[in-house]
């Protein structure tokens, strides 16, 4: 055999063992199907190529290849077990079971990507459970400053006492946070909410005690807080008091009374209602009055608390009628027209506004009690009836009483019209401004040489230049006892003119007068 041909036989042997050897690579460091199909075309381009490549460069360009992709697979494992250290690290921090992952193949470049993705979440849950816990961390022990309390449990000492890296960030663990934090806050606003019941029975006893502030001041430090120590000096207070009294029974039982007297008023209480509690009634001033007297104003302010926005809606229409009632009132007052300040003007346009939104409140307040009475299934009394019935009396007694009002107005116009009839009117001398002169009336009646002006019956007819007063020939009233007589100036007979006044008896002007001179015709001085 010629000695190209072994050369060339050696060649395709070198060149065969090149290709195992990098398909035994290519399936060490896990690459897929179709890159190796693509690897194996590049590496028959390079063998047809017609560039003056010989073997020896072919074979140098190959291990260049190997020792690259050596050097991949070296890069790619030891990523690898620096990921899997990470991940194993987060996963004691937070009470995770390890993940199995094959640490003797070489990971892909997208199992890689898939290795980083997950290192990532876990170090973000991590940092968000480390905040949460530092966060509830510090209110456990704030609340236990407060309450003075000692850790107790081994869990307890962990939290406060241990230090936070070692704490275990497990999802159980952040949960039994959670609910110890509850329960302090819980037992934290008992205190709070017992020691503010001890102070305001401190104050209220004050109150009806009438404690001077002198000895009010040392008590004031503790007034604030929630500690031990000052719920045990609030218990103390009140035992203070309490006892005192128990000496000053009588004094506390009737300002408790005043007390009663002023819920009563705020719940609209009918005198009924009033009256059932019998004790308010009672002068045998001993511990069980007293102690009934505490229970009912305890009721009564938790009646008036459940129905404070009812109450108060009440208390705002009550005040908005008596504030109708007196416009009312000033409206059917004559005098009313005197006013020269121009209050006239804005009480109508008060009163016009008042008589619009009056109506308003009213359907209101219908619509909440009635929601009301559906939801306590009771119905909602005012002054021992409901409310709307409460209502709709006050609008029937304020129309009866205009009505009442209204028939006196013509009683006394009638009364008043018939004595003029009878007796003639009274002039009325209209109201002068100030500063004005009375202008002296410009008709008069001549009769001979007498002026008579307009005067009520019985009037003196004076002459003109002096002399004689004469009366005037009038029937008068008849003395006590006497029977009313009426006699005629001329005959016995009614005149027609004493006919026509009678019968226009109505349009008579009830303000003005009757000329008494009128009476006179045909009567000779």
């Amino acid at each position: 055999m010629r000695r190209s041909e072994v050369l060339a036989d050696e060649s395709i042997t070198c060149l065969q063992k090149a290709l195992t050897h990098l398909r035994e690579i290519w399936e060490l460091i896990g690459i897929p199907e179709e890159q190796r199909l693509q690897r194996t075309e590049v590496v028959k381009k390079h063998i047809k190529e017609e560039k003056d490549t010989t073997i020896l460069q072919l074979e140098k360009d190959l291990r260049t290849q190997v020792e690259l992709m050596r050097k991949q697979k070296k890069e790619r494992k030891q990523e690898l077990k620096l990921l899997q250290e990470q991940e194993q690290e987060l996963r004691d921090i937070l009470c995770m079971p390890p993940c199995d992952v094959d640490s003797t193949s070489v990971p892909t470049l997208e199992e890689l990507k898939l290795f980083r993705q997950r290192v990532a979440t876990l170090r973000e849950t991590k940092e968000s459970r480390r905040e949460e816990f530092v966060n509830i961390k510090k209110q456990i022990i704030l609340c236990m400053e407060e309450l003075e309390h000692s850790p107790d449990t081994s869990f307890e000492r962990d939290v406060v006492c241990e230090d936070e890296s070692a704490f275990c960030l497990s999802l159980e663990n952040i949960a039994t946070l959670q609910k110890l934090l509850k329960q302090l806050e819980m037992k934290k606003s008992q205190n709070e909410a017992e020691c503010e019941g001890l102070r305001t029975q401190i104050r209220e006893l004050w109150d009806r005690l009438q404690i001077p502030e002198e000895e009010r001041e040392p008590v004031e430090a503790i007034m604030t807080g929630s500690k031990t120590k000052i719920r045990n000096a609030l218990k103390l207070e009140v035992d203070r008091l309490e006892e005192l009294k128990m000496q000053n029974i009588k004094q506390v039982i009737e300002k408790i009374r005043v007390e009663l007297a002023q819920f009563w008023d705020q719940c609209f209480y009918s005198q009924e209602q009033r009256q059932a509690f019998a004790p308010y009634y009672s002068e045998d001033y001993t511990e069980n009055l007293l102690h009934l007297h505490d229970a009912e104003i305890v009721r009564l302010r938790n009646y008036y608390d459940v129905h404070k926005e009812l109450f108060q809606g009440v208390q705002k229409w009550e005040e908005s009628w008596k504030l109708f009632l007196e416009f009312e009132r000033k409206a059917s007052d004559p005098g009313r027209f005197t006013n020269r300040g121009g209050n006239l003007l804005k009480e109508e346009k008060e009163r016009a506004k008042l008589q619009k939104t009056l109506p308003k409140l009213e359907e209101e307040l219908k619509a909440r009690i009635e929601q009301w009475e559906q939801e306590h299934s009771t119905p909602f009394v005012v002054n021992g009836q409901k409310f709307m019935e409460y209502v709709t009396e006050q609008w029937e007694l304020h129309r009866l009483e205009k009505e009442r009002a209204k028939q006196e107005r013509q009683l006394k116009n009638k009364k008043q019209t018939e004595a003029e009839m009878l007796y003639g009117s009274t002039p009325r001398t209209p109201s002068k401004r100030p500063g004005q002169t009375p202008k002296k009336s410009g008709k008069v009646r001549k009769m001979n040489t007498t002026t008579m002006s307009s005067a009520t019956p019985n009037s003196s007819i004076r002459p003109v230049f002096g002399g004689s007063v004469y009366r005037s020939p009038m029937s008068r009233l008849p003395p006590s006892g006497s029977k009313s007589v009426v006699t005629s100036l001329c005959s016995g007979k009614k005149t027609p003119r004493a006919a026509q006044l009678r019968a226009n008896k109505e349009n008579l002007d009830l303000n003005g007068s009757i000329l008494s001179a009128r009476t006179f015709k045909g009567f000779q001085i």
